[in-house]
């Protein structure tokens, strides 16, 4: 609906009517238009994430082949993705309600996505102390998000940028 009219133009009564339930259905789910923004964007942000683990599947045994698979997955994802482009682009009016979840406040969208990463980067024998790899996990989370929100080149390139980088620091430990 968001791609199709705006957020703006995304309303309680209009999802309800569209996925067959009562409004108060919708609102007992969902609590609010708030909460049914975070929902959207938790869901989009479980596809990404579902790229990630399979890029850390294929790769197993090296790490920095892991990040440059992880990171171009989602990279490539971002590039077609409707719904973001729609957040993104929005720079007008009501339109850019969700934009905040994705930028300023996106402290849950972060928190969920790190612990994924982490969860997936622990198997691998690094040798660093926890603090470090959690600094690591919050750097390359944080350069990923930056480059889905506003790329600066071919996703290609850009894993390759990311996956180089991680790994001198991987080297640094």
């Amino acid at each position: 609906m968001t791609t199709e009219s705006g957020w703006s133009g995304v309303t309680m009564a209009a999802l309800a009517e569209r996925v067959g339930v009562s409004r108060q259905t919708v609102y007992n789910e969902l609590g609010s238009k708030e909460g049914l923004a975070e929902a959207v964007i938790l869901r989009e942000l479980a596809r990404f994430l579902s790229v990630v683990e399979a890029a850390f599947d294929a790769h197993p045994d090296v790490l920095v082949d892991a990040i440059r698979a992880a990171t171009y997955g989602v990279l490539e994802l971002a590039q077609d993705n409707k719904l973001l482009h729609a957040v993104v682009s929005a720079t007008h009016g009501a339109d850019t309600e969700l934009l905040p979840l994705l930028t300023t406040h996106s402290q849950s969208l972060l928190e969920v996505a790190k612990a994924v990463v982490t969860e997936r980067v622990t198997p691998y024998d690094l040798g660093l102390p926890t603090d470090r790899l959690e600094v690591a996990i919050d750097v390359v989370v944080r350069v990923v998000l930056s480059h889905v929100m506003q790329p600066s080149g071919p996703p290609a390139e850009t894993a390759d940028g990311i996956a180089w980088l991680a790994g001198l620091a991987l080297r640094g430990a």
